[in-house]
């Protein structure tokens, strides 16, 4: 079985102004062990919506998935043993050190091993040695995210969620953290990884989904999306599905 299995998945908001609003409406779709499974959609696509059903943060009202055989409705202690998420919205503890943020982490999600050991490692891998001992408020940008990182893989999660990571983010940050996504594919991870830039998309992703207003309209690596469109660049190929839909 695939690590993440998605089947029927939706859901569905109720807004006062706008009444019943269909986020995520009945997606289907596999991540394969250690690929890069990408969603590309513009803002409002669904994306969110769907990797924050998948980590246990919202509830699905309907259909399923599973992470690792665990199923994100009966058992999200186990789903969430089981990943690590990113997001470039996901606030730090301001008050908190480096080291302590990775740390707790790394303990609130169960690591099985030396605890220590491991925290040191990622600070060494990441550059954050400097740093380690400085609040979290006080960090640049850029230190800020390399903490985010290491506190997502503290307690090494087989699963890795990519939300909009690159976004706020520089252009030297931005690649920085296109190479640690690569880095973790090299070792085996299986990711899960949501944009709308298109070149983030290419350049990445072994395989793409195209969302639109909560839809799954392709999936499959860029060869194959080219083959069925007669189109080259990603962006054609998305704007073919998209206004394919209007």
């Amino acid at each position: 079985m695939d690590p993440v299995v998605v089947r029927g998945l939706s859901k569905t908001f109720y807004d006062e102004a706008r009444g019943e609003v269909k986020a995520v409406q009945e997606i289907d779709f596999e991540c394969r062990a250690g690929e890069i499974f990408g969603l590309l959609g513009a803002n409002g696509a669904g994306k969110t919506t769907t990797l924050r059903m998948l980590s246990t943060i919202l509830t699905p009202t309907g259909g399923s998935a599973t992470i690792l055989g665990h199923d994100i409705a009966a058992e999200p202690t186990a789903v969430r043993k089981c990943l690590g998420f990113y997001s470039a919205t996901t606030a730090l503890y301001p008050r908190l050190t480096a080291r302590e943020t990775i740390e707790f982490f790394a303990r609130i999600n169960q690591y099985a091993g030396d605890v220590k050991q491991r925290v040191d490692y990622l600070i060494e891998r990441f550059g954050i040695s400097k740093y380690a001992s400085a609040r979290v408020d006080k960090l640049s940008t850029g230190m800020k995210q390399k903490v985010s990182i290491a506190r997502t893989v503290a307690h090494d999660p087989p699963i890795l969620i990519f939300d909009e990571p690159t976004v706020g983010l520089d252009v030297l940050n931005a690649l920085e953290m296109q190479d640690v996504i690569r880095e973790f594919r090299s070792h085996g991870k299986t990711i899960l990884f949501s944009t709308h830039i298109m070149s983030e998309a290419e350049k990445l992703c072994d395989r793409i989904a195209i969302i639109h207003a909560g839809r799954i309209l392709a999936c499959s690596n860029l060869e194959g999306l080219r083959q069925v469109t007669g189109e080259r660049y990603l962006e054609d190929i998305f704007v073919h599905y998209v206004r394919g839909q209007g």
